[in-house]
């Protein structure tokens, strides 16, 4: 029997017989002894590995080359494949924060919106959590920021929060906190 934690490099052993395909099926005393011992295997190689990624990764990279390789990570993932912000021209950045632009507000809301409605899938209670993660989180950035954040910052949330709200009200949520 054969097991595998898709881990690259992971040794296995070969003499192994065929997985047994049907819950009913019973496996020897010999077969469940390899398994737990490639279970264990697969298991130490796979903490080994990890402990030696984060190793590479913190002997090779600063905080900001981390932090920036995140940022353009997070840029790729929502659709940015322009050239590096830091190398933008004044009017170039001026239309990516456009009401049209990748980063204005109408685009931005609808990402923040659509991520709490998608990820609820229906449920009140996740929506409602969402919510408020949106709410906690525009508080979290008004205090790094130290203050209150642009104006085009605070007309995002709001209208993530309206469509949010909207998307509550569509399934037949109050808006309204029933706790308080």
């Amino acid at each position: 029997m054969q097991i595998s934690s898709n881990m690259p490099n992971l040794q296995t052993h070969q003499n192994s017989s065929t997985v047994k395909t049907s819950f009913t099926e019973k496996i020897s005393a010999d077969e469940a002894k390899e398994l737990r011992a490639q279970i264990s295997q697969n298991a130490q190689d796979m903490m080994m590995k990890s402990v030696s990624i984060q190793t590479n990764v913190l002997d090779t990279k600063d905080d900001f080359a981390k932090n920036y390789e995140d940022f353009q990570s997070f840029l790729k993932g929502i659709g940015y494949e322009g050239k590096p912000i830091a190398e933008l021209s004044q009017s170039e950045a001026a239309e990516l924060v456009s009401e049209d632009g990748l980063f204005g507000i109408t685009q931005t809301s609808e990402r923040i919106a659509n991520f709490v409605i998608n990820g609820s899938n229906g449920d009140e209670d996740r929506m409602r959590a969402g919510r408020e993660g949106m709410i906690q989180g525009f508080k979290e950035a008004e205090a790094m920021w130290g203050g209150e954040l642009p104006e085009i910052s605070q007309k995002t949330m709001a209208k993530a929060i309206e469509m949010v709200d909207m998307a509550m009200n569509d399934l037949g949520f109050s808006i309204l906190n029933q706790e308080v």
